[in-house]
């Protein structure tokens, strides 16, 4: 049986201009880091930002840790990329603010110059956004979509109470959106609840129900959290393992081992399942 691609359970924010943060980032347990040129750094810092980067990615050491750059839309695209996409050891990079696939053209025409091979994350932030979601999803180089809800519910008017069901629609969009792309499905949205961690992991699971197969962090304190909630028991990776090896001839349909019927929607959750085995 061929080894799954492994999908990220968490993936941490660290500020780009910030060296103390980023020497520590490869310790915290997370499966994806994504080092931030966008939100997490100010206007008058982003050329300091973008040296600090391109310098820790040409002394990162050998890593298991995926390594994801965010990027700023618009005019400092291009500076962004001229900064970092020369890194051998950088997965992919995740634009931010993204509205159109137009913009992801542009952003495989600029790594092209690079001579990277990159990966994008598209990043939905806007109602316009998040409505072109197959349209974004199906971009050159889309290797999963994520939502930035933060700026969406703003965009919106949208406030969320304690279950945030507000933002149900948009979620479960995103994620149908995702699979009608044939791309991996989505890492859920970042919270700002990093001091309950009861309440964090409730969301989690709720998110991950949805059909999100990870989550964004902001804080070191969830990263165990959603390593948890996202891994899957000893006892579905032993079933996703008998199922594929029991279909592994290439059957279209056919029936397991409990008499159930399987078809190729259950096997991709089997394999989706070990994809996020660790």
């Amino acid at each position: 049986m061929a080894e799954q691609p492994r999908l990220a359970r968490s993936a941490l924010y660290v500020p780009g201009d910030a060296p103390d943060k980023l020497r520590k980032a490869l310790d915290r347990g997370a499966d994806e880091l994504i080092v931030d040129l966008e939100d997490a750094v100010a206007v008058d810092r982003k050329e300091l930002a973008r040296d600090i980067v391109a310098t820790w990615l040409d002394g990162l050491p050998d890593t298991e840790t995926t390594i994801w750059v965010r990027i700023n839309p618009g005019a400092p695209m291009a500076e962004d990329v001229r900064a970092i996409g020369g890194a051998t050891n950088l997965a992919g990079v995740m634009l931010a603010k993204t509205e159109s696939a137009e913009e992801l053209v542009e952003l495989d025409g600029l790594l092209a110059a690079e001579g990277s091979d990159a990966r994008v994350v598209p990043l939905l932030e806007s109602a316009a956004a998040v409505l072109r979601a197959l349209e974004i999803a199906s971009g050159p180089r889309v290797q999963r979509l994520q939502i930035g809800e933060a700026d969406l519910r703003a965009d919106i008017g949208v406030t969320t109470g304690p279950d945030e069901r507000e933002l149900l629609h948009v979620r479960s969009h995103v994620v149908l959106a995702s699979s009608a792309a044939g791309i991996a499905p989505p890492i859920a949205p970042v919270s700002t609840e990093f001091r309950d961690l009861d309440a964090f992991r409730a969301s989690t699971e709720a998110l991950a129900r949805l059909g999100f197969v990870g989550r964004a962090c902001i804080h070191p304190a969830q990263v165990a959290v959603a390593n948890e909630v996202f891994t899957p028991s000893a006892a579905e990776v032993e079933k996703a393992q008998a199922l594929l090896e029991r279909f592994s001839g290439g059957e279209a349909v056919g029936v397991d081992a409990d008499g159930r019927f399987v078809d190729e929607a259950v096997l991709r959750q089997a394999r989706l399942v070990l994809a996020r085995t660790r």
